[in-house]
C-alpha cells in the first residue's frame, strides 16, 4: 500500500490524546460509606464495572476514529500494474482507404469505425489521429467530430510504415500508445517487421462480411481500324459465384453501349467498338462490392499524325516508308549530313538506322528528347564503335553492347505480354516465318526481351521510360545481314514503336504515380495551364519545353474523373485520371501478422483496458466510510451502553 501524503501520518501521535483522557477519568478517590447507601454496595460494585466496559469501548472506537481520518487525509492507494505507462500519448491510426468501403456487420467499415470513435473515446483524452492523407496532433474528441464526420476516402493506399515513420519523428518526452484501426487488406508482413519493438501497438482489425469484388482493371485500344477504334476493358473478379455483371459505355455522360457479362473466370475481357473520333468518358459497371474499382474514366485524342523520322543511308531505310504510310504518319528519312538538328524537338519518334557512329552533339539532343517524351529506336550498324554506342545508351539505361560476332541465329520467341505487342495478337502463336540474322552483338541488359533468338539471346530489347520507350535491335536488319525486312512481325513491331501513347492511345492516368506527362502546347513565358473537372480545379507543377509543357500532377485530383487542360478559358486537351486498383482484393486480407500484438474488437475495449490497468486502486475512501462507522459507533455507545 502506498499513501499520496505519508506526512500526515505524523499526526497519528494525536492517538495519545484519548488514551491520555481515558487515563485522567480512571484516578482513584477515597470512597467515603454513608449508613443510609450500605445497602447499595453490590449494584454500586456492578456499576462501576458496566463504566469501566463503556470507557473502553469508547476509547477503542475514538482510537480507531481518529485513526481513520488520519488515514482518510493520507490518501492510500494500491499501485496499478502498468502505473508507469499512466503518462503515455495517445495516437490513433484510421486506415481510410478504399477497400474500408466494404460492408461489414453494421454497414461500412469506416463509417463504422468513426462512429465507434465518435462514441467510445472520452472527452478528457488527449489524442493525435493519423489517416492515410490528413494528421491531427495533440486533440480531442470534441475537437477532431467534425473531421472525423467529413473524412471521405482516400485515392491514397494506406501504408502503414510510412505513418508509423511519422508518429516516431514527433519526439516527445513521454511513451506512446498506438491504436491501428485497419482491414489489413494493405497490410504487409514488412510493415509489421519495421515497427519499433518498444511500440507495440493495439490492432483494431474490421471484418467485411462480403468479400467479393469485381474491378475495371484497364481499358486499351485493341484495334484501330479504318473508321473505328476496337477498345478493351480487362476486368478482375475477386471471390466467388458471381452474378452477371452489367457494363456500360459512356461518352460525354451518353450511353452509347451496354452488356452482360458472365463472370466463368477471374479474368474478363470485353470489346466495344466506338467511333475513331475524340472520346472522353467511362466504363461502368454494377457490382455490390467495393465502389471505387466500378467505374473506370478514359480518353481517345482526336487522330493526328505522328511525327517520324530515320537517321541513316536512305537505301537501308526504305522499308521504314512502307510501314509509316502518310495516312497516319508524317515520316521523314536524313542522312547525318543533311540533318537537321532544330527539326528533332518536333518528332515523336526518331530511328537511328545503323549509323556508323552517334556524333556528341546527337547524343545531347536525343537524351533530351527522350526525356521530354520522345520515342527512340536505335538499329546498329556493324561498323559502330561498341565504346561510342555504349556511352549513348548509357544516357538511358543500363544496357551494354559487347562483341560483334558471325553466325546465323534464327529469332523464335515473341514476348507476348511485353507493352509493344499489347493488342497485336489476339493468341500466342508458335507457327510463324522465323526471320535470321547472319551476324549480331552480344547484349548484355537486365531488362526483358520484345523478340529473342533460339539460343534465348536479346534480338530486341526495350529500356523502360516512364514517358517513353528506347527500343534497340541487337543487329543490323538490312537485307545482306537479315530477312527481318521481309518478315509479317516487323510490321506491328515498328507501328508500335512508332507511336506515342500519350497522344494516339487511350488516355488513363493513375492517380499519385507522378508520371510526367506532355501537353504539345507553345505557351508564352508567364502563360500556366490549369486542369479543370466538373467539381474542382488545380494547377499541376509544369516546365515549359520549347513547344511542349511538362506537368507533373503528384497526389491531384483527389476525385477521379474527366478533366479538362486549359491555357485561360481555351481548352488544351482532354485527360482523364483514375483511382489506383490495389484494394480490390478483399480477399487477401491476413490477421496472422499481427498475433504478436494485442488486438481488439472495439475501441471501447482498448479504452476500458488501460484505465484498468493504469488507474490506482484508492482506497482512502473506505477509511473515510470506516471513520463515519466508528462516529456511529461512538454514538451508540454514548447513548445506548450504561
Amino acid at each position: 500500500m502506498h499513501f499520496k501524503n505519508p506526512e500526515i501520518l505524523y499526526f497519528l501521535f494525536l492517538l495519545i490524546v484519548p488514551i491520555l483522557v481515558h487515563l485522567f477519568q480512571l484516578r482513584r478517590f477515597k470512597t467515603s460509606y454513608f449508613t443510609n447507601v450500605r445497602f447499595l454496595k453490590e449494584l454500586s460494585i456492578q456499576t462501576r464495572k458496566s463504566s469501566k466496559i463503556k470507557k473502553r469501548l469508547l476509547l477503542a472506537t475514538r482510537l480507531l476514529l481518529l485513526t481513520c481520518i488520519i488515514v482518510a487525509f493520507a490518501q492510500p492507494f494500491f499501485e496499478a500494474k502498468d502505473s508507469k505507462n499512466a503518462s503515455n500519448e495517445m495516437y490513433i491510426i484510421l486506415d481510410n482507404s478504399f477497400s474500408m468501403q466494404a460492408k461489414g456487420k453494421k454497414g461500412e467499415l469506416l463509417k463504422r469505425s468513426v462512429q465507434e470513435l465518435l462514441e467510445n473515446t472520452p472527452e478528457n483524452i488527449q489524442f493525435s489521429l493519423l489517416t492515410n492523407t490528413e494528421n491531427f496532433w495533440n486533440t480531442d474528441i470534441k475537437s477532431s467530430k467534425s473531421a472525423l464526420q467529413n473524412l471521405n476516402y482516400s485515392a491514397t493506399p494506406f501504408e502503414l510504415s510510412i505513418i508509423m515513420a511519422k508518429i516516431k519523428a514527433h519526439k516527445t518526452a513521454q511513451k506512446k500508445d498506438i491504436v491501428i484501426i485497419t482491414d489489413a487488406v494493405s497490410l504487409s508482413e514488412k510493415d509489421i517487421q519495421n515497427i519499433d519493438s518498444e511500440q507495440k501497438p493495439y490492432f483494431i482489425i474490421p471484418e467485411a462480411e462480403q468479400k467479393n469484388n469485381i474491378s475495371i482493371d484497364s481499358v486499351f485500344i485493341n484495334q484501330s481500324l479504318e473508321n473505328f477504334y476496337e477498345i478493351s476493358v480487362n476486368l478482375s473478379a475477386y471471390g466467388e459465384d458471381f452474378k452477371p455483371v452489367q457494363t456500360s459505355l459512356y461518352n460525354q455522360n451518353k450511353l452509347i453501349a451496354k452488356t452482360i457479362i458472365n463472370f466463368d473466370s477471374k479474368k474478363k475481357k470485353i470489346n466495344f467498338t466506338i467511333p475513331k473520333e475524340a472520346f472522353h468518358g467511362y466504363v461502368t459497371i454494377e457490382d455490390n462490392g467495393l465502389a471505387y474499382d466500378n467505374k473506370l474514366f478514359f480518353s481517345i485524342s482526336k487522330a493526328k499524325k505522328t511525327n517520324i523520322i530515320s537517321i541513316g543511308e536512305p537505301e537501308k531505310s526504305n522499308f521504314l516508308s512502307r510501314i509509316y504510310t502518310s495516312s497516319e504518319f508524317n515520316y521523314n528519312n536524313y542522312s547525318i549530313s543533311s540533318l537537321d538538328y532544330n527539326s528533332l524537338e518536333k518528332q515523336n519518334t526518331i530511328i537511328l538506322n545503323e549509323l556508323t557512329e552517334v556524333p556528341q552533339a546527337l547524343q545531347t539532343t536525343l537524351k533530351s528528347f527522350v526525356s521530354k517524351g520522345g520515342n527512340l529506336v536505335v538499329i546498329p550498324s556493324e561498323k559502330i564503335s561498341i565504346s561510342n554506342l555504349n556511352s549513348f545508351l548509357e544516357n538511358f539505361g543500363r544496357l551494354q553492347f559487347k562483341r560483334f560476332k558471325a553466325g546465323s541465329k534464327l529469332v523464335t520467341k515473341i514476348n507476348f505480354d511485353h507493352p509493344l505487342f499489347s493488342g497485336v495478337f489476339e493468341n500466342k502463336i508458335t507457327n510463324f516465318q522465323y526471320p535470321k540474322t547472319n551476324s549480331s552483338f552480344d547484349i548484355s541488359s537486365p531488362y526483358p526481351a520484345v523478340l529473342s533468338y533460339e539460343d534465348q539471346s536479346i534480338f530486341v530489347t526495350m529500356i523502360p521510360n516512364p514517358v517513353s520507350g528506347v527500343s534497340v535491335f541487337s543487329a543490323p536488319i538490312n537485307s545482306v545481314n537479315s530477312n527481318f525486312q521481309q518478315s509479317p512481325i516487323i510490321v506491328p513491331l515498328f507501328y508500335k514503336m512508332g507511336q506515342n501513347n500519350q497522344k494516339t492511345g487511350v488516355n488513363a492516368l493513375t492517380i499519385g504515380n507522378n508520371l510526367p506527362y506532355f501537353v504539345d502546347v507553345l505557351l508564352s513565358k508567364d502563360a500556366i495551364l490549369e486542369v479543370k473537372g466538373n467539381d474542382d480545379s488545380f494547377i499541376p507543377i509544369q516546365q515549359i519545353l520549347n513547344n511542349k509543357v511538362k506537368l507533373t500532377f503528384n497526389d491531384f485530383p483527389e476525385t477521379a474523373g474527366n478533366y479538362g487542360i486549359f491555357d485561360k478559358k481555351e481548352s488544351v486537351e482532354k485527360v482523364s485520371f483514375n483511382y489506383k486498383r490495389s484494394e480490390s482484393d478483399l480477399s487477401q486480407v491476413n490477421t496472422n501478422i499481427v498475433s504478436d500484438f494485442k488486438t481488439a474488437d472495439t475501441i471501447s475495449t482498448i479504452f476500458n483496458t488501460l484505465q484498468t490497468d493504469r488507474t490506482d486502486n484508492q482506497i482512502w475512501k473506505w477509511f473515510v466510510i470506516f471513520a463515519l462507522l466508528f462516529l456511529a459507533l461512538e454514538m451508540a455507545i454514548i447513548k445506548f451502553v450504561k
